[in-house]
């Protein structure tokens, strides 16, 4: 294992941890004491460390983790409590262009949710491509218990995904949801006892980072805009990136590897 801190590849974090195993990289959030509830620094710097990851070519799949009880419980309440307007708005802002970090990141990012992902926690976890969790961990949008609502995304992802009866009772209730519902509901890839919870992400993230690196991040990029648009609209951007890819080298090699019966040796060209 190595630390990409120690090899100067990004600046010394205040609450992150960065850690390589071949070609997947780890981002651990630290700030165990507030269950890594979230500040403006660290939305900074997990904002940071996604875009510098979108243009490293060594790595291939990236694992998002926690320490302690907490992925992430949400934004710091008492560090935003005396915000005026002008400030938590900045502070949405802030959250906002992480989220977007995740989310538009070349590289497939899998949550490994350990404990509590609650409010903005949740919303990280909706901005990750993959979720692994603990069967200890829980999730929530409880922001209608302070009189709010969710303000990073969460709130038309959670509909899209469960669907818009099922959303309004996690919304307008703010209960916490156990890991095995989040499965059942489709949020949720796998459960796992919290011993195996880093071993089994890695083992995805390690299947993930293994494939053709271009095709990886066209199939992120397609199947997310393509929600959002008509299936026949969505199939014909399929069509056109496929034929292009038809064309790189790694198609060139995965063909000619799976002729010749021999491992292919991906170069993301």
């Amino acid at each position: 294992m190595t630390s990409l801190e120690g090899l100067s590849l990004f600046p010394s974090y205040t609450y992150l941890r960065c850690e390589q195993i071949n070609r997947v990289l780890i981002v651990t959030i630290q700030r165990e004491e507030k269950l890594n509830a979230m500040n403006a620094v660290m939305q900074g710097e997990i904002t940071d460390i996604f875009k510098r990851i979108h243009k490293l070519e060594d790595i291939g799949c990236v694992v998002l983790t926690g320490t302690g009880k907490g992925f992430m419980a949400g934004a710091d309440i008492e560090g935003y409590s005396d915000f005026d307007m002008g400030q938590f708005f900045a502070f949405q802002d802030i959250g906002r262009e992480m989220y977007r970090a995740v989310e538009t990141c070349s590289k497939p990012v899998i949550a490994a949710v350990n404990g509590y992902a609650l409010g903005g926690g949740f919303e990280l976890t909706l901005a990750c491509d993959l979720v692994v969790a603990s069967s200890k961990a829980r999730f929530g949008l409880p922001e209608v218990k302070l009189g709010l609502i969710p303000g990073g995304g969460g709130i038309q992802k959670i509909s899209r995904i469960v669907g818009s009866f099922v959303a309004k009772e996690l919304l307008m209730t703010g209960r916490f949801i156990p890991a095995d519902e989040g499965r059942d509901l489709r949020f949720v890839n796998q459960v796992v006892e919290p011993e195996e919870l880093l071993k089994s992400a890695l083992e995805m993230a390690t299947a993930i980072a293994e494939q053709a690196p271009l095709a990886i991040q066209i199939l992120k990029k397609l199947v997310q805009e393509g929600r959002d648009a008509s299936l026949e609209t969505a199939q014909a951007y399929d069509r056109a990136f496929l034929a292009n890819l038809f064309h790189s080298d790694d198609a060139k090699e995965g063909i000619a590897a799976f002729v010749a019966k021999r491992p292919p040796v991906f170069t993301g060209k």
